[in-house]
């Protein structure tokens, strides 16, 4: 029989690791008559184009990967499905149908069963069952059934409804499947170019060693990990392969110290120049010897997301967080300082006992230690978290549908929700974009605070309907610069540091209006670029490859009235006449700023 793996993932450059999964361990462990194939789609496609691509595969089981980002594309996709092949069998898994399966399948009669917690032996053992006893591919099979599944009797259904059986309900449920040994998961990545353009998620362990209220691995305490034998040579055929990045999804990777250094240090000494490794860390539980091998890492190879989520220390203990905030800050900064490594720093809005007030200081502690990307996030109240046992309690409300986002609670209104809503778009657009490093280096100590300078921004953002339309990078600039025009705020080469960010990320075509005239430097400019080859291109002289004319098409000359590499490689402003290169031949591997080089005015 033929099984369709279904994933709907939020973006092109995503990929869904589960259904690879599945497909492997049955290819792996299942019956060889099974036929296994798999099929990708993004949130941005029609509902119409998947139903149809779907129904012309013409499987006899389709099998649905459930998030809160593609659970309502499911829903209608397993109803429409339905109507067009009735003898099709749906079958459901992940997150999102696992817990309360049963009010899913009550709510979802298209659906015929769900897989609760880990799939890949419960799935398989649904395959096998179905081949061996030649029965249609429903999986309604009455007897010892696997773990994990939760299924409509529709017999059962049938006599209910007929009234020739008392039964109180059609469905059936043996529980969750039980945790899986990380050995027995085949490698999922055999052919690369199927993931060519997208991110390759990997997973080295299952589990979670902590207990936040808010998140799902809280529920499965049990840690298990992938043999470092199978992992090293699995990393091994990423970095051969060359991919751009992947992106370890274990949910607190370094908590096993010997398991971390190992996969770190094998990274380290067979670094390919190309792949970046993205970790989720606890940085509270660095010490020095893991902190000495980052410092050797090349700039770019490793990327590190560290969940802080709130600073309150009330809120970290409602919300079962452990975490040494003072240790972790100071770690936070030393990766900082050693200048090869991009750090996230997460915050979410919402929790218990965060107020405005209170998110506001929190902002500001993780705003200070400089991260590269602040994600402000909000919480979601999961199915099958702890917290959703606690909204009473915390007088948590939260929008019905998914991605059940808070809209309130005890601490924070609905109102104060919009407002911080407004900030994180700005935070978005403005820092974690890394186009404005230099502006906001210059500007935000105007304000009280960053989060004031973000929450200013945003009520001016907001009361002029920016929110509602969709800037080019020249228009997010001159936004910005109105904005600080109503504020009062004029500070010496003001402009000119606007300028700066502009052009190290791009050689934009068009020049801003309030951009200084020079033309008069134009031809002086041609001449540095023929006789000053060594001093601007100093590789490609040395090796004879240097040619001013391309050099010129791939670079940007600008004037400045202050050192522009000493502003951005250490945000001190020091007025010095100087022309300054922007080389987009290469770029700094972190923040993707293009190479600068000044030059004094003679």
């Amino acid at each position: 029989m033929r099984y369709l793996l279904c994933g709907i993932n939020a973006k092109y450059i995503h990929s869904n690791l589960a259904i690879f999964c599945l497909k492997a361990y049955g290819e792996k462990n299942g019956p060889a008559s099974a036929e296994y194939v798999i099929k990708e789609y993004t949130i941005n496609h029609y509902v119409e184009n998947i139903l149809q691509d779907i129904y012309e595969e013409k499987a006899d089981v389709v099998v649905f990967s459930c998030y809160i980002w593609n659970i309502a594309y499911v829903r209608e996709l397993a109803e429409e499905l339905k109507k067009v092949s009735p003898q099709v069998r749906i079958w459901a898994g992940g997150p999102e149908v696992s817990y309360h399966a049963e009010r899913f399948l009550q709510e979802n009669p298209a659906v015929d069963l769900v897989m609760q917690g880990e799939g890949e032996e419960t799935f398989t053992a649904l395959v096998t069952r179905a081949e061996e006893q030649a029965v249609d591919a429903a999986g309604l099979l009455q007897e010892d059934m696997p773990p994990g599944v939760a299924w409509r009797d529709e017999a059962a259904g049938r006599r209910a409804a007929s009234g020739t059986s008392s039964e109180a309900s059609a469905i059936h449920n043996t529980g969750f499947a039980p945790v899986m040994d990380m050995d027995a998961i085949p490698f999922v990545y055999e052919d690369f170019h199927l993931f060519e353009h997208k991110i390759i998620y990997y997973e080295s362990s299952r589990g979670c060693p902590f207990s936040c209220s808010y998140c799902l691995s809280s529920v499965d305490k049990t840690v298990r990990f992938r043999s470092l034998s199978k992992v090293l040579p699995e990393l091994q055929r990423f970095l051969d392969a060359g991919v751009p990045q992947v992106k370890f999804v274990d949910r607190t990777f370094n908590c096993s110290k010997q398991h971390a250094m190992a996969i770190w240090r094998y990274i380290y000494e067979h670094d390919n120049g190309v792949t970046n490794f993205h970790f989720e860390i606890s940085s509270d539980l660095l010490d020095e010897e893991e902190l000495a091998l980052f410092a050797k890492m090349r700039p770019g190879l490793i990327q590190l997301e560290i969940g802080v989520q709130s600073t309150n220390p009330q809120t970290v203990a409602a919300i079962h967080r452990k975490m040494d905030l003072d240790k972790l800050f100071e770690n936070v900064d030393k990766v900082h300082a050693l200048g090869n490594i991009h750090q996230h720093l997460d915050l979410i809005a919402g929790l218990p006992f965060e107020s405005y007030e209170q998110f506001r200081v929190s902002f500001n502690d993780l705003y200070a230690h400089h991260p590269d990307q602040l994600q402000l996030g909000f919480l979601k109240v999961l199915k099958g978290t702890c917290m959703e046992a606690e909204v009473k309690e915390h007088g948590i409300r939260y929008r019905s549908q998914p991605p059940y986002e808070v809209l309130s609670t005890r601490w924070l209104s609905y109102d104060e929700v919009i407002r911080l809503k407004g900030i994180e778009e700005l935070v978005e657009l403005y820092y974690n974009s890394g186009q404005f490093t230099c502006t906001l280096q210059y500007v935000v100590p105007q304000f009280q605070s960053p989060f004031d300078f973000f929450e200013q921004f945003s009520l001016s953002y907001r009361r002029k309907g920016c929110h509602k339309m969709n800037y080019n990078r020249m228009g997010r600039y001159q936004i910005l610069k109105e904005f600080l025009q109503e504020q009062g705020i004029a500070l010496p080469f003001q402009d000119e540091v606007l300028l700066l960010d502009m052009y190290l990320r791009e050689n934009m075509k068009s020049r801003p209006e309030w951009a200084q005239d020079v033309s008069l430097f134009r031809q002086q400019w041609k001449e540095m670029y023929r006789n000053r080859g060594a001093e601007l291109f100093p590789e490609e002289w040395e090796k004879g490859l240097y040619d001013s004319k391309k050099a010129a098409n791939r670079s940007h000359m600008e004037k400045f009235h202050f050192d522009a590499v000493r502003l951005v490689e250490e945000g001190i402003l020091e007025e010095k006449a100087c022309f300054c290169l922007f080389d987009y031949s290469w770029r700094n591997p972190l923040n993707k700023n293009a190479r600068i080089v000044t030059l004094a005015i003679k």
